[in-house]
């Protein structure tokens, strides 16, 4: 059985996305954000994006940091080179978007 990971979603129609767990399988990551995965990493946290987003025209999400985000993104920690639990709150999440756009 897949493990477990606390994240946050934040789909496009969401204006700040929200907490939850999902299983920590490549294909669930995919799934959840519709194709293959890029990975942006942050200090204390890391974007999981799809890596064809402009191409597959998905809708603008957000801008985080510089970067525009299209299509569902999963903000998720590290460990190693594993994906583990978020390492940042919600509050804290609320606030990079508030800053970022």
């Amino acid at each position: 059985m897949a493990q477990k990971i606390k994240v946050i979603i934040k789909r496009p129609d969401e204006e700040y996305g929200h907490v939850t767990a999902i299983s920590n399988t490549l294909l669930n990551l995919q799934r959840t954000v519709g194709g293959y995965i890029e990975t942006l990493t942050m200090p204390g946290y890391t974007l999981i994006v799809n890596e064809e987003d402009i191409p597959l025209g998905m809708p603008f999400n957000c801008k985080v940091a510089g970067f525009n985000l299209f299509g569902t993104i999963i903000v998720v920690g590290a460990q190693g080179d594993e994906f583990a639990d978020v390492g940042i709150s919600f509050d804290e999440w609320k606030k990079i978007i508030d800053e970022s756009n």
